[in-house]
């Protein structure tokens, strides 16, 4: 949330900075599944990176199962593909959700588009970031995150699914939904906590939001047993247990923010359907009904690369299915770190203190017969009235070691 927990040269530093929190100028993203690995490859042929002269390849085209379509993730003595791991989607935070209509129908970069991403400029690696809009909860505006991603990837957008990269329209009653969200969020009124997302109350991101590229906090941990898989995500502290064993999905009355998660293996990708949704978060910035049904893919491309595929299906609120790609990466000693949301999360008492000061304004403004103050406009993504009362309120916990 808005007290964090940095990595800095190996050591955990907390600091608090409002809301304009920043992300780093950061590598981008990507790889698909068969169809992703094949257009990968169609794109090498066509654009081949590779020249005499040593230009870097996407990360996409490192892959193992890039390089060789025979590779296969290893296996666990009882037989499952292991997926086991410390990820990150770090790697992704450049690539916008939507694909930019220059590319049209494109997934891949060609090979001057990708020298242009990794030189930065108009379409480089900070412009990408600093337009991006990934996180289910905020609008980024900057990019001097302590996280930094350590490859780049040539993919277009997230969003694989339709052909042109573009969220689907919203049906009737998903436009009404998102409307009543925007506006009663973002700029207040902040009276009580109800006026605040389940993200600034340290509750949860949801299932899509807790693994989407943020500020910080992006590790997510998986271990396995042959009945159970887990995955802990680092922000804001959920572990799904996800069972293996066949079971039938939990009763409809059953409605949890993280939903219910069955998994099964396709061959070497585990496949997760997850229903039973509460009506209350959003997906791609969206909020989304209780009929929501996602299902994930994950497949080990690499070593360090897990492939990770996303279908939306959610009739009441878009009008088709869609589906979104990330690659998940490892990282050199990246962890899962205990994230004190709680313990650092100032921007609950910062709004509702905003707020009182905009209401007495508004009095005054009325005793004096003036006219009545607007509310702050969000310059960047954010308003001012989120800022801290002073910087004396970042900490450092490793100052008494």
């Amino acid at each position: 949330m808005w007290g964090l927990i940095k990595r800095v040269d190996g050591r955990r530093i907390f600091a608090f900075q409002g809301r304009h929190m920043r992300l780093s100028a950061l590598a981008i993203a990507g790889i698909g599944l068969s169809a992703g690995l094949l257009a990968s490859r169609e794109a090498a042929a066509q654009n081949p990176a590779g020249s005499p002269q040593e230009e870097p390849l996407p990360a996409e085209q490192t892959a193992a199962a890039f390089a060789d379509p025979d590779w296969r993730a290893p296996s666990f003595s009882w037989g499952d593909p292991n997926l086991e791991g410390t990820f990150t989607s770090r790697d992704m935070s450049g690539v916008p959700m939507s694909r930019p209509a220059q590319y049209a129908t494109r997934q891949h970069l060609t090979t001057e588009e990708f020298k242009l991403r990794m030189a930065g400029g108009a379409g480089g690696l900070a412009a990408l970031a600093a337009g991006q809009d990934n996180d289910d909860r905020l609008q980024l505006s900057a990019l001097d995150s302590a996280e930094t991603g350590t490859r780049t990837f040539g993919y277009t957008s997230y969003i694989i699914d339709p052909e042109d990269g573009q969220m689907p329209a919203l049906t009737q009653e998903g436009q009404q939904r998102q409307a009543a969200r925007r506006a009663g969020q973002s700029n207040g009124p902040f009276f009580t906590t109800e006026d605040f997302s389940y993200y600034d109350r340290c509750i949860t991101r949801g299932v899509t939001g807790s693994i989407l590229p943020s500020l910080y906090g992006d590790a997510m941990r998986i271990v396995q047993s042959p009945t159970e898989i887990a995955i802990t995500y680092e922000m804001l502290h959920d572990t799904r247990i996800i069972p293996l064993d066949s079971r039938p999905p939990a009763d409809s009355n059953v409605r949890q923010y993280m939903g219910s998660s069955i998994g099964h293996w396709d061959g070497d990708t585990l496949v997760v359907e997850t229903t039973n949704f509460t009506d209350e978060l959003t997906i791609g910035r969206v909020p989304h009904s209780e009929e929501l049904r996602l299902t994930e893919r994950f497949t080990r491309i690499d070593p360090d690369m897990i492939d990770y595929v996303v279908r939306v299906d959610d009739p009441r609120t878009f009008e088709r299915p869609w589906s979104f790609r990330l690659t998940l990466t490892t990282q050199p000693d990246y962890e899962v770190l205990e994230y004190s949301c709680h313990e650092g999360n100032f921007f609950v008492a910062n709004a509702l203190r905003a707020e009182q000061r905009f209401q007495r304004s508004v009095t005054e403004a009325r005793a004096n017969g003036e006219p009545i103050p607007e509310r702050a406009v969000p310059t960047g993504g954010f308003s001012e009235i989120y800022q801290p009362p002073s910087a004396s309120e970042a900490v450092d916990i490793n100052a008494g070691e």
